[in-house]
This record gives C-alpha cells, sequence and structure tokens, in this order.
C-alpha cells in the first residue's frame, strides 16, 4: 500500500467509525425543535432512535458477511452513498413518518464502518502493526461521542434542526471523497466467500459454535459495558446524584473518553514490547483498581466532583488498553471469515449494551453505591471470560510480543 494511503487510512478509518455515534448524539440536543417542527409527540421522536438502534443492529450481522463476498471497499462505499441519501432524507422531512423511514436506512447504513474498519485492519497487518492502528483508529474514533453534542447543539440553535442533518450528509460526502482515494480493497477476489444463504449460515453456525469466539465477544462486550452504564443512567448520574444541570454532562463523558484516548495510546506504545496477553492483564488490572476504588468511594461518601469521575476515567483507560489485544485475537479466529466475526462481536456488544440500557440501568441508576457494583459486575463478568480464553491467547498470541 502507498505511504500517502498507509498514514491516513487510520484517520479514514475513524471517520467511517465515526458515523455511528453522530448519527445518534448529534440529533439528541434538537429533540423539543422537532417536535414542532414534524408535529410528532416526544415519543415518537424517541421512536427515531428506537428505529435507527434496531435497522443498525440488524446490519450488524450482514455488513462483515458482505465485506467476506464483494470486498471491504465496495461495501464501505456503497454504505457511505446510503448514508448520506439518508441523511439528506432525513433533512427534507416534513412528517415524522418519513423521517422514522429515512431513519431506518440510516440505521441500515452506519454501522458498517465499525464492522470492516477492523477486518481492513486485520487484512494489511498483523501482531504490533495492527496493534497500533486500531489503537490509532480508537483514538480518533473516541472523540465522536464527545463533540457530537456540541456540534448538534450549535447548529440546533443557529440553523435549525434540518442542518444537523445536511451537516451529517457533508460528512458522508466527504467520507466517500476521501475513501475513493486513500481507502485501498485488502480483500483480493481469491479471498472472498460465497455470499448465499446455505453457505453463509453454515459459516455463522461455524462462528457462534466455537467457544473461544463467545467468549472474547463476552470479554469484550463485558468491558465496554461496564463504562456504558454510566452513559445510560448520564442523566441520573448527572442530575440527580452529582446536582449538575444538563449543561454539564461533559463532567461524565470527558473523562470518559479521555481515559478511552489515553487507554488507546497506551497500547499503541506498548505493543512491540509487551505479548497480547501481557496488554490484556494490566488492562484488567487497572479495570479491577477502577471498580475496587468505585465502590469504596460510593460506600464511604456519597457521589460528589471530582471524585465521583475519576474512577471512570481510570476503568475507560484500562478497557481500551485491552480492547485491541482482544479484538484481534478475535478476528484470528477466523482469517477467511473476519468480517462476519467483527460484525457478530459489533452485534453481541449492542444487544449487551441494550440490556444495560433497558434493564440495568433503570434498576441502579438511582444509587451510586448501585451503579458501582453494577459496574464491578460487568467487568468481572468480562474477566471471567477471558480467564476461560486465557490458554488459547496465550498460545495464539504470545510466541513473541504483538503477534498472533
Amino acid at each position: 500500500m502507498p505511504e500517502r494511503q498507509s498514514r491516513h487510512l487510520p484517520l479514514l478509518l475513524a471517520g467511517v467509525s465515526m458515523l455511528a455515534p453522530f448519527a445518534i448524539d448529534t440529533y439528541l440536543p434538537a429533540f423539543h425543535a422537532m417536535e414542532a417542527g414534524l408535529d410528532a409527540s416526544a415519543l415518537q421522536l424517541q421512536q427515531t432512535l428506537s428505529v435507527y438502534l434496531a435497522a443498525f443492529a440488524f446490519m450488524l450481522l450482514f455488513h462483515g458477511a458482505l465485506s467476506d463476498a464483494y470486498g471491504r471497499r465496495t461495501v464501505m462505499l456503497v454504505n457511505l452513498v446510503l448514508f448520506t441519501f439518508a441523511s439528506i432524507g432525513c433533512a427534507f422531512s416534513h412528517s415524522i413518518h418519513v423521517f422514522l423511514c429515512w431513519r431506518v436506512l440510516q440505521g441500515f447504513s452506519g454501522g458498517a464502518g465499525l464492522v470492516v474498519g477492523r477486518a481492513i485492519i486485520r487484512d494489511l497487518h498483523e501482531g504490533p502493526a495492527a496493534q497500533r492502528m486500531m489503537s490509532q483508529v480508537t483514538m480518533w474514533f473516541s472523540l465522536a461521542p464527545a463533540i457530537a453534542p456540541m456540534i448538534g447543539g450549535a447548529l440546533a440553535v443557529n440553523q435549525g434542526w434540518p442542518a444537523i442533518f445536511w451537516f451529517m450528509a457533508a460528512v458522508g460526502v466527504l467520507l466517500f471523497a476521501l475513501a475513493q482515494v486513500w481507502l485501498p480493497e485488502t480483500l483480493p477476489a481469491e479471498g472472498r466467500q460465497v455470499f448465499r444463504p446455505r453457505p453463509l449460515l453454515s459459516s455463522y453456525v461455524q462462528v457462534l459454535g466455537d467457544r473461544r469466539f463467545l467468549l472474547l465477544c463476552l470479554a469484550l462486550a463485558g468491558n465496554f459495558s461496564g463504562f456504558f452504564l454510566y452513559i445510560a443512567s448520564a442523566p441520573a448520574f448527572v442530575g440527580t446524584l452529582l446536582h449538575q444541570p444538563e449543561t454539564r454532562y461533559a463532567w461524565l463523558f470527558v473523562p470518559g473518553i479521555g481515559g478511552v484516548s489515553l487507554g488507546a495510546w497506551w497500547s499503541g506504545r506498548v505493543a512491540r514490547r509487551w505479548t497480547r496477553s501481557q496488554a490484556v492483564q494490566v488492562g484488567y488490572w487497572v479495570m479491577s483498581a477502577a471498580a475496587l476504588s468505585n465502590l469504596l468511594l460510593n460506600w464511604c461518601t456519597v457521589p460528589m466532583l471530582p471524585w465521583a469521575v475519576l474512577p471512570i476515567m481510570l476503568y475507560t483507560t484500562g478497557m481500551s488498553l485491552a480492547a485491541p489485544a482482544l479484538s484481534l485475537t478475535l478476528l484470528d479466529l477466523f482469517p477467511h471469515h473476519r468480517g462476519m466475526a467483527a460484525s457478530l462481536q459489533n452485534f453481541t456488544a449492542t444487544v449487551l449494551n441494550a440490556v444495560v440500557a433497558g434493564l440495568l440501568s433503570p434498576l441502579l441508576s438511582g444509587n451510586g453505591l448501585h451503579l458501582a457494583f453494577g459496574m464491578a459486575v460487568l467487568v468481572l463478568a468480562g474477566f471471567i471470560a477471558c480467564r476461560a480464553m486465557h490458554p488459547h491467547l496465550v498460545l495464539e498470541a504470545d510466541m513473541q510480543p504483538g503477534t498472533a
């Protein structure tokens, strides 16, 4: 791959991965304005988020398999076009029912970058190089949840809510143009799989029937859900427990996202010196220290700033340190179905996040100690899954530092 392509590829992959959080977080500050503009109720506006997430989760099952069959570049470019048209459709919508239809198309196309990007990284690199690139993508991608609400709020106040979706369309056009120049096809024709129902079903059964794959999915999903519990509980955590107004949500998101960036940077720095299992072990030590300190703080005191958010930052640092090594090990289990493996891993994480948001958060968010306990249980589940996988992780990844 040309040097210029290689230099810019992490930024491009982070950009296409950002489409998913942009499509969720950017328009949330405009809900009240959209109720009037679309003549919709608050419940109907909430459904625009639900239908997006449902379509997003459904297509997570297929983005990877499609890229295994038709190539990474083709699937990425097609989905960028679909996302751009869906965003334009949202901007032109004058009724909630039309808007809902375009949101479904946004959901179908918004997750391709998350899935296909990981497969591209592993197609191109192995060992330390793959871990460094995945860490770079994570560092850039982690900015999306922090900046999306600010961009959306500014556009809604100054230009009106349709400007948010014109912004998404512009991002889609920009990424499509950059992908034409910077995005290589990393899966040659001879390495592609047949996209037909019977072989596809057989491949899904093969992947899902692998105990190692399921354990790694659980480890990754459990680790992230320990942080996502606080994201889903943000209104109660920031408003009720920390007694901060709606404008102070940065007290949660900035430390959390800052930890993600710090952990990703750390992972890239140690990629050549540590084995994958060492990176994972240190990551779990950091997450465990964060969960334990969170429990002790909430047991001994009422939640207050800045102490209540420091364990969250420490937690996301450890989570992001361990994630690249776990993700690459998962992809290495199925070298001929990396796209499918990435799809199923993302789908598993999305399902667990839905359970956390719909069940755990309502049960735990009213009490700081309960939230801390929920974080500890989730990271413990991830740790148990990782320990059950550990012998395979050593055999397959630790013959020399950073290699598969």
